[in-house]
């Protein structure tokens, strides 16, 4: 599910969340690292979890324009292509989804949320592709499948409100928003039409999975602990050694995302034999025109060509395997 970039940005925040404490330890680092992943994959339950709430919110106003005193033929027998879509059926029934959404408690339970969500549904029902799919008369597993990723890019993912939302309850879903998306339509391609008829309706339902937090046989656990470890442990002498590369600057005066950006660049060239040189390079320029200044992946190229220089001199960059040199 994550992917090597995103978990070098989660462990960029918590070096700088660190970075403001003088009285914390690693292990305390090392938790709020792991929180911050955590709370990434809820992000991503809460979305999926959010098809079923509109599925019951469609329910609700069908029973309550049934009750009307002079009910129309509309509200006597409702279009029910919304309500039945196959998509928000497997996502219902899916036992990980639900098992996970109890687990993170990941959930729109609360009048907050609930409120939220009404809000969500009646902007859906006004918006063109919700019409065109009531309206059309195309019916089948991958009309309804193709219509809800539509419906998530333009709809739900784009709700002002539901940002709003997410900002308010966590500072780290911003960064996280785009990624969960992502994996959110990722996870409904990847859905298949299950067979009504066949015997094992559990055994059915579990062939479409949600997306797992780590892929399955990585490493990426170990990676994320290594790399927040070592870039603590390492701190001094990275700071050092920056500073030495930065003589025209004082180091006080370099923007703090760019140390940071460098401490690990640096720390991972060192640390992990296994990942070349030039990818770590790469990734962590690519990160700072996201998370530094404009020209930042100038001056952080700069200087990390100059450690990569020294380091390899000083026979501290040690590379395993064919290709892994650069």
């Amino acid at each position: 599910m994550l992917n090597r970039r995103h978990l070098r940005i989660k462990v960029l925040q918590t070096l700088y969340a660190f970075s403001q404490h003088d009285d914390k330890e690693f292990l305390w680092a090392k938790k709020e690292l792991f929180k911050a992943v955590n709370q990434m994959y809820e992000l991503y339950i809460s979305l999926l979890m959010i098809f079923p709430e509109l599925k019951d919110q469609a329910e609700h106003r069908i029973e309550e324009n049934k009750k009307k005193m002079l009910p129309t033929d509309e509200d006597i027998n409702p279009n029910l292509k919304f309500h039945d879509n196959k998509i928000i059926k497997i996502l219902e029934e899916g036992a990980e989804l639900r098992h996970q959404s109890e687990n993170l408690k990941a959930n729109w339970m609360g009048d907050e949320k609930q409120e939220l969500i009404r809000k969500m549904y009646n902007h859906i029902r006004q918006s063109e592709i919700y019409f065109e799919f009531m309206n059309n008369e195309n019916q089948g597993f991958e009309e309804d499948k193709e219509f809800m990723i539509q419906l998530f890019k333009s709809e739900i993912a784009n709700f002002p409100l539901l940002y709003d939302f997410l900002e308010e309850k966590s500072v780290y879903w911003m960064d996280d928003i785009d990624l969960a998306c992502s994996m959110v339509i990722k996870t409904i391609k990847s859905f298949k039409e299950l067979d009504e008829d066949a015997d094992d309706v559990v055994a059915e339902a579990e062939k479409n999975k949600i997306l797992p937090l780590y892929k399955p046989n990585d490493d990426e656990e170990e990676f994320l602990a290594d790399l927040l470890r070592q870039a603590i442990k390492l701190r001094p002498e990275n700071l050092k050694l920056i500073d030495d590369l930065t003589q025209n600057w004082e180091l006080d005066r370099i923007a703090k995302m760019d140390v940071f950006l460098m401490e690990l660049a640096i720390t991972e060239m060192i640390t992990f034999s296994n990942i070349p040189t030039k990818v770590t390079l790469n990734e962590y320029i690519e990160i700072s025109k996201f998370y530094s200044t404009p020209k930042s992946n100038q001056f952080i190229n700069g200087v990390l060509d100059k450690a990569i220089s020294r380091l390899e001199s000083e026979g501290k960059i040690n590379k395993v395997g064919r290709g892994l040199m650069k």
